[in-house]
């Protein structure tokens, strides 16, 4: 608070009549006039010290949505849609209803998806257009498109027995790992659960692909292999067949997984100027380690994350593996996702490049499968299928890509 000190006018007095001597025979001599009394003025008011101002802020772009946004749009947002026949992805739909039928919100489209001609495609088209909404996919951070790869069905050669050119063990689950779900206690752990081992009273964090590779794990084994390097591509893939020296062949399916996060071998050997981001394909991949055999460990090990493997019979060698859907895969109609981004199961449209080329790949596929490398709400892993051609495809798949999920008109 400040106080404001005023001072007092002053006052001015006129000057009286003075007689003079009647000598001077004068009569009284006027005084002066009086003069006017100054108004009174108030002090200045004290002037408070100024106070520095901080600069401006910089305009700051808008914040990024907090989360994956679905975007509603229409049919004719989606690149080559009405190019695409859809039949072709008709029967991987009907595998995906099969599982989220039984969600509330997709049990009524798959009801009438049951009634539909499935070799109409006109009648499958007007399905989709009719009972489905087409919303684009954007990423937490803004971005509206994302990496595609590929991946297959490989084929390897091994044996039930250790011996000759089989080596390399396949391993089944071990007995001594723990799966500790946490999400009763943590919900925010949904979906997420631990692998360790009991040490004493502990548990800890189970082996590594480099304890693994060192540790005796005999009795564990499921069956060998003649290539080291095709069998750490088959825990890759998640799951692949086996033709056995008696002629039988098995597929190998995804069991479980050490607990340790993958790491990418060829985004490795790019950091340490090995190879550049072009030549860091599977193919590129393998003959690098063709080329540096002695290395060959030590770039394996890079990723610690290994996988367990379970047998299957391979009544029909026409169907697809199971993905994590529960459900056979469909060669170019069935990819895996990240779904804590994208529901699994449904259906998306993906518009991207064929493998190493300009040419499009526009297609409906379904979100089936899910694998240790695909994070992020716009990171799809095309499913190429069984063989020479598929392995091809899919080793040089980097493309970058679109996505629009198909949501049950009624849910919005």
């Amino acid at each position: 608070m400040f106080f404001v000190r005023r001072s007092l006018p002053r006052i001015f007095q006129p000057l009286s009549c003075i007689a003079v001597s009647a000598v001077l025979l004068a009569g009284c001599v006027a005084p002066p006039a009086p003069q006017p009394s100054p108004v009174p003025q108030p002090a200045p008011q004290p002037v408070p010290p100024s106070v520095p101002q901080p600069p401006a802020e910089p305009a700051q772009p808008p914040a990024p949505p907090s989360k994956t946004a679905f975007v509603p749009g229409s049919f004719s947002d989606l690149p080559g849609w009405s190019r695409d026949d859809l039949r072709a992805a008709w029967p991987a739909f009907q595998s995906s209803c099969s599982v989220i039928g039984r969600r509330a919100e997709w049990k009524e489209a798959c009801a009438i998806a049951r009634t539909v001609n499935a070799g109409d495609e006109r009648a499958v088209r007007l399905f989709f257009e009719t009972f489905l909404v087409p919303h684009r996919v954007i990423a937490p951070d803004g971005a509206d498109s994302g990496l595609v790869t590929g991946y297959y069905e490989p084929l390897l050669r091994g044996a039930r027995r250790q011996g000759g050119p089989y080596q390399t063990p396949l391993y089944k689950v071990p007995d001594d790992m723990l799966t500790i779900d946490l999400a009763g206690v943590y919900p925010e752990l949904k979906g997420k659960r631990l692998r360790g081992r009991l040490q004493g009273r502990k548990v800890v964090p189970y082996a590594s692909r480099a304890e693994i590779a060192r540790a005796d794990f005999s009795g564990k084994e499921l069956l060998w292999v003649d290539d080291p390097v095709e069998a750490f591509f088959l825990e890759v893939q998640g799951s692949g067949r086996v033709q056995l020296d008696s002629g039988e062949t098995v597929r190998v399916a995804y069991a479980d997984q050490n607990g340790h996060p993958y790491k990418s071998i060829g985004k490795w050997l790019i950091e340490q100027g090995e190879l550049t981001s072009e030549q860091a394909s599977a193919q590129g991949i393998k003959a690098w380690i063709a080329g540096h055999p002695t290395r060959r460990q030590e770039l394996l090990n890079v990723n610690p994350s290994y996988v367990f493997f379970r047998e299957e019979k391979l009544p029909d060698p026409n169907v697809g593996p199971k993905g994590s859907l529960g459900v056979p895969l469909t060669p170019q109609r069935s990819v895996a996702v990240d779904t804590t981004q994208i529901p699994a199961g449904v259906p998306l449209y993906l518009s991207t490049t064929q493998a190493a080329s300009e040419i499009p790949l526009q297609r409906l596929v379904m979100a089936q499968d899910t694998g240790g490398a695909i994070r992020g709400a716009i990171r799809v892993d095309f499913f190429f299928g069984f063989g020479t051609e598929a392995a091809e495809n899919a080793g040089r798949m980097k493309q970058r890509g679109e996505v629009w999920v198909l949501l049950p008109r009624q849910t919005r």
